[in-house]
């Protein structure tokens, strides 16, 4: 009687211990797909380093040698590379660095500006009078003037002076209130003013979060002023927006290539 009881409650035991064992690791194993993926379980330390500090990426990987001393990576951006020396100066290098945020988020809009038309009347069905980017500001000189967005309720624009006039006031109202830290000099950062008028939605609020947001900042709008300039060459020598010369060189790559319409600007052609 004695022996069974006691094979009873070993059995038991050894049940209940592997339905807890089961338990846990079931617990354990229910994980979010950015849990699973290892991301979020770093610590901000590791999840930054690609992009900060000594153990950042470099322009070329462990090709680049030994940045120079003052590109320390305490900076979104900074990849170790000013052959130049450019930034040797930390006032000059403060500035740079204003400069070239500011002129990343203008070619970010930009960019988006250039190929929003294009894309919507060849993919949206919209009807622009002019969807080109570089043709559509000379609209303001017809007699007609210039619709935004082919609306002429929405702005209706037939003065180029007044339309200068219109941007300056407003631009430098914007550009004086970031440049002055806030309407009354509160001291905000002139390159990530951040509060409700900057960041509305609060994507800063969290350190390690605005720090990737620094980086994928720099590195969009990096990449949207090399875009912007193309946009500007493709112009001069195509005279056409750029989804049309994708479409044209997506259509026939050997005949509409860069090298293509090289040639016609060499001597003797």
């Amino acid at each position: 009687m004695m022996l069974s009881r006691t094979l009873t409650v070993n059995v038991q035991a050894k049940v209940t211990k592997k339905g807890d064992n089961k338990k846990a690791a079931d617990t354990g194993a229910r994980k979010t797909i950015r849990e699973r993926a290892g991301f979020w379980g770093q610590s901000s330390e590791a999840r930054l380093s690609p992009w900060y500090g000594a153990e950042r990426n470099l322009y070329l990987g462990p090709l680049t040698g030994e940045p120079p001393a003052y590109l320390t990576g305490e900076f979104p951006g900074d990849y170790g590379w000013d052959s130049a020396g450019l930034s040797s100066d930390p006032t000059t290098f403060g500035r740079f660095r204003e400069l070239e945020v500011i002129h990343a988020r203008w070619a970010l809009l930009g960019a988006l500006g250039i190929v929003t038309p294009e894309i919507l009347q060849k993919f949206g069905g919209f009807q622009f009078s002019e969807p080109v980017w570089f043709k559509a500001g000379a609209a303001i000189m017809e007699p007609e003037g210039l619709n935004y967005l082919g609306n002429p309720g929405l702005v209706h624009a037939s003065s180029i002076i007044a339309t200068l006039a219109v941007q300056v006031v407003l631009m430098g109202a914007i550009e004086g209130y970031r440049y002055n830290g806030g309407p009354a000099g509160e001291g905000l950062d002139r390159v990530y003013p951040g509060g409700p008028f900057f960041d509305p939605l609060g994507l800063a609020d969290d350190p390690d979060s605005f720090a990737e947001l620094k980086v994928k900042e720099i590195k969009n709008g990096r990449l949207a002023m090399f875009s912007c300039f193309g946009f500007f060459v493709q112009a001069i020598v195509t005279g056409q927006g750029p989804i049309a010369n994708l479409d044209a060189h997506l259509a026939s790559p050997e005949a509409n290539n860069a090298w293509a319409f090289a040639t016609k600007f060499a001597p003797g052609s």
